[in-house]
């Protein structure tokens, strides 16, 4: 059900408005959406501030960013929200994965909460999942938005491992590499990860859409 409106043109692209500001995110969307005709641009070209979180759930978050990047620019936006989910701890730190041990966001502080919490879990029982939501809208009122979702099963360790990537990476145990996250080369994590796949899903998603 493609839209006219769509049609927001920079050149020959569609212009596409990334509710974030994350340079990696951005290199990737627009690595898999420039070819489609899409040009991503980030949030903070047009001065906008962070959107109010408020919502209970991955998906809420990722429609509350985009409905607010597509609002303040009037173009198509995109948004996702992203957090790690323990089962023994009831889904925890989930959409407060952030900021799991407080503001301002700090990884090491977060780190050792969760390591804290599970500290009289065993090691079968740590079962842990990254989850991705990501949420298209082609205007601000969009009453049928794109929203696609992926996980990254895995388990918290011990301790930390591991130098690379960021947040709960160094404990985050990927079972089919034998490492960390944070041992992961850039290439294999991004084929792997939660957002690696929703990225995939939803640049799928769109394709389809704009054909439709």
């Amino acid at each position: 059900m493609a839209d006219p409106a769509l049609h927001a043109r920079a050149g020959s692209a569609c212009q596409l408005v990334l509710a974030s500001g994350n340079a990696g995110k951005l290199r990737e969307l627009n690595a898999l959406l420039k070819p489609l005709g899409w040009n991503v641009r980030a949030q903070g070209e047009w001065n906008i501030p962070e959107a109010v979180e408020d919502g209970l759930s991955f998906v809420e978050n990722a429609l509350i960013k985009a409905r607010h990047a597509s609002g303040l620019t009037g173009l198509p936006a995109l948004g996702d929200d992203s957090g790690l989910v323990v089962e023994a701890l009831g889904g925890a730190p989930g959409i407060r994965s952030a900021r799991y041990a407080g503001e301002p966001s700090n990884d090491a502080a977060n780190n050792r909460k969760l390591l804290e919490a599970l500290s009289d879990v065993p090691v079968e029982r740590r079962t842990a999942y990254f989850h991705c939501a990501m949420a298209f809208v082609r205007h601000a009122t969009d009453p049928v938005p794109l929203v696609v979702g992926a996980s990254w099963h895995g388990s918290i360790q011990l301790i930390e491992s591991g130098s690379g990537g960021f947040g709960y990476d160094p404990l985050f145990w990927v079972p089919g590499e034998n490492c960390s996250a944070a041992e992961l080369d850039e290439a294999t994590k991004n084929r792997l990860s939660h957002r690696g796949q929703a990225l995939r899903a939803i640049a799928k998603a769109m394709q389809d859409d704009f054909r439709g």
